[in-house]
């Protein structure tokens, strides 16, 4: 059963930043496509940036400039390298994995919080 497990979450300042990983078990190879979502209190999950292929990236507005999606195949991994993290920034982060011809893949989440 393919499973994603994320890490990385963690407590930062306004300005800092942190790298979310994401790994695929037992790879990545049944994936086309893979997304970071954010969980804010209270409010829907929401795209946050997306990884389509190797290299096709697509961000929300208020990732772009600051996030950044990659893929490392070799180490079944998917990172979101989150930059200049602002209080808006704060939720629960979840990796999904979207397959071709078959049910998406969640993971559990990891909490990201930043302070003012």
């Amino acid at each position: 059963q393919v499973q994603l497990v994320e890490s990385g979450g963690g407590l930062v300042q306004a300005g800092g930043s942190l790298r979310l990983s994401c790994v695929g078990s037992p790879s990545l190879s049944s994936f086309n496509a893979f997304g970071w979502y954010r969980q804010a209190p209270g409010k829907q999950r929401e795209l946050v940036a997306q990884i389509t292929g190797p290299t096709k990236t697509n961000y929300a507005d208020s990732a772009k400039g600051r996030f950044s999606i990659s893929r490392d195949n070799a180490k079944n991994t998917i990172y979101l390298q989150m930059n200049n993290l602002i209080p808006e920034d704060t939720g629960v982060y979840y990796c999904k994995g979207s397959r071709p011809f078959d049910l998406d893949v969640w993971g559990q989440g990891t909490q990201v919080t930043v302070s003012s």
